[in-house]
């Protein structure tokens, strides 16, 4: 056989697992358009985000790699949660479960047995249970107090056994819970830097007021202040350029230089900046992201924002104090 030709049908094969996952996706949103399941939607986002406690995610097998992850996005955006094992929660860890607590299963079948012990606990110490299942009249559907039903799939595998359209779904479904839960909750891009102080998302999400230079660092000179001062405090100072503020240090124009370039062989170092400031520089909110503030500065072909609140010049930061914050 030639062999040019395998790459062709292991292509085919990967896109047609596309299509019936694309598929099974689309019938999770027709079903979640139905009153039914909308209802219940909202009842399981209203039961997540009010409860006292945590929220207790379970499943058994492929569904307990999703309930993992369905309970490590919440835990990242702002929602108490953690992974329970089925077979664990039989042997000493259902004392994690609190009657605070809300408990999301997740089971395809419904029928998992694993899972006994735990519907059984939460009955009888009436924690609220929700179940995320395609069989609503299955022992764990019947056992819920919040039951969505997903509708039944195909499964992508060639003899629709390996769960992966059913694992899609169940992904998806807990991605949908976890989103709303953030709106429910109003939390905040500064909310979420706070589970995430490292790496490129931590960068991403810090503010401008947090590297900027501020006082005695930021160069400035007053409306009234000579060519000459300008440019001794520019030269004492970092940034390549100065503020020019008036007495209630409001910003007035910039001193940067390039002006200095432009006007040194020609002009009297003793008139007044004023003169020769670039009015109007661009400025800042110290809330700004970092990451917003790269986008001006390149958008601008600039290397240095002033920050200004309240009217009142703040601070200043350089291109370089952005790429030191790990942003770019």
């Amino acid at each position: 056989m030639n062999s040019a030709l395998f790459p062709k049908r292991h292509s085919a094969s990967a896109l047609k697992t596309l299509e019936i996952e694309l598929e099974a996706l689309q019938s999770l949103k027709t079903a979640m358009q139905s009153p039914q399941m909308r209802s219940a939607v909202d009842r399981a986002i209203q039961a997540l985000a009010n409860t006292p406690g945590r929220v207790i995610v379970t499943g058994m097998g492929k569904s307990g790699h999703i309930a993992r992850k369905i309970a490590a996005t919440m835990r990242s955006t702002g929602t108490s949660a953690l992974y329970l094992h089925p077979g664990e929660a039989s042997h000493g860890d259902l004392g994690v479960i609190t009657e605070q607590d809300v408990v999301l299963a997740i089971t395809w079948s419904g029928e998992t047995a694993e899972l006994g012990d735990i519907l059984h606990y939460c009955k009888i110490y009436g924690v609220t249970l929700i179940v995320a299942t395609s069989h609503e009249d299955s022992t764990a559907g019947r056992a819920a107090d919040i039951c969505l039903a997903m509708p039944p799939v195909r499964e992508a595998c060639p003899n629709e056994l390996a769960p992966t359209s059913s694992t899609t779904l169940q992904l998806v479904l807990g991605d949908a819970l976890a989103v709303a839960l953030i709106e429910a909750r109003g939390f905040t891009s500064s909310d979420f830097r706070v589970f995430h102080p490292g790496g490129s998302l931590g960068a991403q999400l810090c503010t401008v007021g947090e590297i900027m230079g501020t006082g005695d660092a930021i160069p400035r000179v007053g409306g009234d202040a000579s060519l000459t001062s300008a440019t001794i405090e520019m030269s004492r100072k970092r940034y390549g350029c100065t503020a020019v503020v008036d007495r209630e240090d409001r910003l007035l124009g910039a001193f940067t230089d390039g002006d200095l370039r432009r006007c040194i062989a020609v002009h009297d170092l003793n008139d007044n900046i004023g003169l020769h400031m670039s009015p109007n520089p661009l400025s800042v909110s110290p809330d700004t992201l970092a990451s917003e503030a790269l986008r001006i500065l390149n958008e601008n072909a600039v290397s240095v924002l002033f920050v200004e609140e309240e009217g009142k010049l703040a601070g200043i930061v350089h291109m370089h104090d952005i790429v030191r914050a790990g942003v770019a």
